[in-house]
């Protein structure tokens, strides 16, 4: 009973310290401004449908049955983020997806600068009027 309720408050804790944050749709316009990298999570279905942010990486994290390779993501993800300190945003539809990403980024991963777009590119930048590209 000890050592479940020491891991349970190990992970309660570490989630306190955690660095991941949910931004605004203004807060992430002026993050690209500055260069900070973005990131879509969404299927290929998702891109060609509604199309992505201006200068996103594409990166699929749950195919369309749900399915994931943590591994092969994280091999293409470092490609992009090439240091645990360097600050990125992620989306997805809803923020749901980009969510659990990016709390498993901070949380396990440790990477400190950790952000998502509040709402997701349906929610938080399409239907406040902003444009997509395909």
């Amino acid at each position: 009973m000890f050592k479940k309720l020491l891991f349970i408050s190990i992970l309660f804790v570490s989630s306190l310290f955690a660095d991941f944050t949910t931004l605004s749709t203004t807060q992430v316009q002026e993050a690209i401004k500055k260069g900070v990298v973005i990131i879509d999570v969404r299927t290929p279905a998702e891109f060609k449908q509604f199309g992505i942010i201006k200068g996103a990486h594409k990166l699929t994290f749950f195919d369309e049955r749900g399915n994931y390779d943590i591994n092969q993501w994280m091999s293409e993800f470092t490609k992009i983020v090439k240091d645990k300190n360097q600050p990125f945003i992620l989306y997805c539809a809803h923020a749901n997806r980009s969510k659990v990403v990016g709390k498993f980024l901070s949380e396990q991963a440790g990477y400190k600068n950790v952000s998502e777009l509040e709402g997701g590119i349906n929610y938080g930048w399409i239907d406040k009027g902003l444009k997509t590209v395909r």
